[in-house]
């Protein structure tokens, strides 16, 4: 015996047989919903049109979510004036793209001795940034790069 629901259908109880049946008669498919209900529940549905919806469904969820995009920079410790405005106006039209950007100062050689001028320089970035995006990671050396992070603002 099973609950038998659905559209057009009465909420009442009829054997596996029955059900089937009218299942049969309305070109439906008999799908158990509730297996630990007393008597079990099942319902009267279109199954392929379910399945088909809900793929549906999860393309949508999957299309709205975004992809982080992180574009990357790469100064010098001693980066010139022209250089540096020309770098700080490609991350401008980054971030209002909305991707992230990597900012990095590469130091070569015996230059690493300059560490301080190229948190200046990361810094001075970041400050003609501050109408475009949020630091989201302070300088910090790694190796022979020093690194930041660069959000977009909302």
């Amino acid at each position: 015996m099973v609950r038998v629901v659905g559209e057009g259908v009465d909420n009442e109880i009829h054997s596996i047989r029955e059900a089937l049946k009218i299942a049969d008669e309305m070109g439906l498919d008999l799908v158990e919903i509730s297996p630990n209900a007393n008597p079990p529940v099942c319902k009267l549905m279109d199954y392929k049109k379910f399945l088909f919806d809900q793929k549906k469904k999860q393309k949508e969820i999957k299309a709205k979510t975004t992809k982080v995009v992180i574009k990357e920079i790469r100064l010098g410790p001693q980066t010139d004036d022209h250089d540096f405005e020309f770098k700080l106006n490609h991350a401008k039209r980054f971030l209002e793209d909305g991707a992230k950007v990597k900012v990095d100062v590469f130091f070569h050689g015996r230059s690493i001795a300059y560490k301080d001028q190229g948190e200046i320089i990361l810094l001075k970035f970041a400050q003609a940034l501050a109408d475009y995006g949020k630091v989201e990671s302070m300088p910090k050396l790694e190796g022979k790069r020093m690194l930041m992070m660069i959000a977009p603002k909302k």
